[in-house]
């Protein structure tokens, strides 16, 4: 494997080379610890494959959260030219459209400790989480199911579980274009029906939060952020139906490979055309599943206002439980940025990334128009998440990009020989956290200790300008599936 060159303390980058296929630099974005994790996996290895693939344009970027994924690294991006470039669904990952989404509300942490409990109880009875085959807190059926797939966030306004301002400031409003039903396959349909409102399992979670610190007074007033307030943090995406679609649709690539004479040097890198009828099936897809998962972190968001509701005596309006913002970090979507100085429609994949347009972007909702797009990096139940904002410098470096998470330090099997539940839920308790999960391996799996350190993560970010820091949250009530 080729090693990376040192550009600056946070920059690394390996130049095309024949011998390796490369059309395009690989950048990486990381200080020298951060840098050695990604060589002792295969992270470094899998950008440099992504730099082989047709229609690869500008530069591959690995993101400081990057870790070894399925054929595309987790933490990475890249952008495809529409008409010479391919769509791969692995460089999306299997969980399409997976997010995080922020909900504000008045109260502080004295206000809400008394029924912290009983808070967190009622949020665990009220949503479904973890792996177990019960059913999500709405039932679609054939019809509803098309619908949502269609219509995204908006079907779930129209039925009185979201508002306009809830539209207003999600990703695409929570709904894309060009989902079409009919390429979702039955297996994907039967799986996504009964779980519109669940968790999931892995590293998804709600989490009632704190705001510990203020970096950006005036983003944070516009978010309606401030010191000691009570936020909710929902990370979670399109679940089996999403899964399927990745799965359904790798199948369909691998197969059409020789159809169209692309050479890859991983198979999980499996893709097709752009324009190809494959391609165009594939998009349609996971279009569909994005809008299912933009209604799944809605859905979630209603009935954690009715908790609230239920547990404090409030309405959600008294409470101002207003969505902050909801962004997705694994997603591939037409985008305009300059390639060569001219500016150019491209296929942006983002896997385990999230989008950072600066303000003045036509793409961010209007409420952020002078500030830039809130952008959210969780941490893992007991470490801080952040509060970022998009920088003009992220069109340049990473085509408007930034990470989504701490990434991951050791896999779920080195986790369960370095730690156990005792240990790991006495730590948590010791911070005053409150938590409830459906599984003890599933909080061994996610203990803090597994991640790369959160604040190191925002720091780069900020201190490369690709993102600015804006407030630090931390846990004090936490559901894991």
């Amino acid at each position: 494997m080729k090693t990376p060159i040192k550009i600056s303390d946070l920059e690394y980058r390996i130049e095309p080379d024949a011998e390796y296929g490369m059309k395009i630099p690989v950048v990486i974005y990381a200080n020298e610890s951060l840098l050695q994790k990604m060589i002792s996996d295969r992270t470094i290895e899998q950008a440099v494959n992504v730099s082989t693939l047709p229609g690869v344009l500008k530069q591959v970027v690995v993101l400081p959260d990057g870790h070894q994924g399925y054929g595309f690294p987790v933490g990475g991006v890249a952008g495809m030219d529409i008409d010479e470039g391919v769509i791969s669904p692995g460089s999306v990952g299997y969980d399409i459209n997976c997010g995080v989404r922020l909900i504000r509300t008045n109260l502080t942490e004295k206000e809400i400790r008394p029924k912290l409990v009983d808070l967190v109880d009622h949020l665990f009875n009220s949503i479904p989480s973890g792996l177990n085959p019960k059913e999500g807190c709405v039932k679609l059926n054939t019809t509803q199911l098309d619908e949502v797939l269609v219509q995204g966030v908006k079907w779930l306004e129209t039925n009185g579980y979201a508002s306009k301002d809830d539209l207003d400031v999600c990703e695409e409003n929570g709904h894309i274009v060009n989902a079409d039903p009919d390429k979702v396959s039955e297996l994907a349909r039967s799986r996504g029906a009964p779980q519109v409102g669940s968790l999931g399992s892995g590293n998804h979670f709600l989490e009632i939060q704190r705001v510990q610190e203020i970096h950006d007074e005036q983003a944070a007033k516009v978010m309606g952020i401030f010191p000691g307030q009570i936020t909710i943090l929902i990370h979670c995406g399109s679940r089996g139906l999403g899964h399927q679609v990745c799965t359904d649709y790798l199948k369909i690539c691998e197969a059409s490979h020789q159809k169209y004479g692309i050479e890859l040097p991983d198979r999980q890198l499996a893709c097709a055309p752009n324009t190809s009828e494959e391609g165009i099936a594939y998009k349609q897809a996971m279009n569909a599943a994005m809008n299912f998962a933009w209604s799944n972190r809605q859905m979630i968001t209603h009935y954690t206002r009715k908790s609230f509701e239920s547990i404090l005596n409030q309405s959600e309006s008294d409470l101002e439980m207003n969505l902050v913002y909801d962004v997705a970090h694994n997603i591939a979507k037409v985008e305009k940025h300059k390639i060569d100085g001219k500016e150019k429609s491209i296929v942006v994949h983002r896997k385990g990334a999230t989008r950072a347009f600066p303000a003045g972007s036509i793409d961010i909702p209007k409420k952020y128009q002078k500030i830039g797009q809130p952008i959210f990096i969780p941490g893992s139940m007991g470490s801080a998440s952040w509060i970022l904002l998009g920088h003009k410098n992220s069109l340049n470096l990473s085509f408007g990009s930034t990470a989504h998470g701490a990434g991951r330090l050791m896999s779920r099997t080195q986790s369960h020989k370095q730690y156990n539940y005792k240990q790991i839920l006495e730590e948590i308790q010791e911070k005053g956290i409150v938590l409830k999960s459906m599984t003890r391996y599933g909080v061994v799996e996610e203990a803090p200790e597994v991640y790369k350190d959160v604040d190191t993560i925002a720091n780069i970010s900020h201190d490369l300008k690709m993102a600015t820091k804006v407030a630090k949250l931390v846990p004090i009530g936490v559901i894991k599936g």
